[in-house]
């Protein structure tokens, strides 16, 4: 398994933390560098454990580095990651942990192409499936990937031994690694990830506040995902917008059947439609 003399992570919350604890604690980092623009939230990812060395300039960060992880908000991770490429040592390798794909592996492609990154420098969009409504290094766990899927999304220029180093590095960590192109990845992430936040967002908002005392269960598992930073999750949904908005197409339309069953109290529709969200549902085993 490849120990890597220095890893630089820009953005030390709680996927960056995750990663910093996971390789420190597994021994497959000599150094972790932790960038961000805030002193204090990288010092309490320093008493977690999660780096080795902090800095708030990400030229200072990744002057050694030769992987860099990318943990910001989507909407930064073009401009630092252009940043973190033209600094880092010649043949560094660069990823992220974006929610989205298509925009930022094509405007950091093309930015590769304009000749501003160091020598040999790539990047290569990774997204860890994992985390929780929660943000910051306090939060931050070493097991945080462990049996989670990350989606890999190499392009028609990436080398084989890239992907194999990158993969290699997320299952060093305790995932299981799916390749995909951008497009695919920002499709399918709008179903299974962006909607069902809208969805979440949408039944907490539509509760009267004086019932929220009163949920159980059901109200409570459906809605926690709400709870996340509405700042990050706009940039999430507003970035990958025409693919939640056919999502949620989807979404409005079997809604839509449901409410037509319940209107017209067509018992036997309404447990079919029950009944294949249960099937669905069951597939995935737990």
């Amino acid at each position: 398994m490849k120990t890597w003399n220095s890893v630089a992570i820009v953005g030390v919350g709680l996927i960056g933390g995750s990663v910093g604890l996971a390789l420190l604690r597994r021994g497959l980092a000599k150094e972790v560098v932790g960038i961000g623009r805030n002193a204090q939230s990288l010092a309490a990812a320093k008493r977690a454990g999660a780096v080795t060395r902090t800095t708030l300039e990400i030229a200072d960060g990744v002057k050694a580095a030769d992987l860099v992880i990318v943990c910001t908000p989507v909407a930064q991770i073009v401009e630092q990651a252009a940043i973190a490429a033209a600094a880092c040592p010649p043949g560094a390798l660069l990823t992220d942990a974006g929610s989205t794909k298509a925009e930022i592996v094509g405007q950091l492609d093309a930015a590769r192409r304009r000749g501003s990154w160091r020598p040999g420098v790539r990047f290569v969009g990774s997204h860890p499936l994992t985390g929780n409504e929660k943000k910051g290094p306090q939060h931050a766990r070493a097991e945080l990937f462990e049996k989670r899927a990350v989606i890999i999304t190499p392009t028609d220029d990436t080398t084989a031994a890239d992907r194999e180093t990158l993969k290699e590095f997320w299952m060093s960590l305790g995932a299981r690694v799916v390749e995909m192109s951008a497009a695919q990845h920002d499709r399918v992430v709008a179903a299974t990830s962006h909607v069902p936040h809208l969805v979440a967002s949408a039944i907490a908002a539509s509760t009267p506040e004086e019932y929220v005392t009163l949920t159980a269960g059901g109200w409570l598992d459906t809605t926690r995902i709400a709870a996340g930073d509405p700042a990050l999750w706009q940039q999430i949904l507003l970035g990958n917008r025409e693919n939640v908005l056919a999502s949620l197409a989807r979404f409005t339309g079997v809604l839509a059947a449901l409410r037509t069953a319940v209107e017209q109290q067509d018992a036997a529709k309404l447990e079919t439609l029950l009944a294949e969200a249960k099937r669905i549902r069951d597939a995935l085993g737990s």
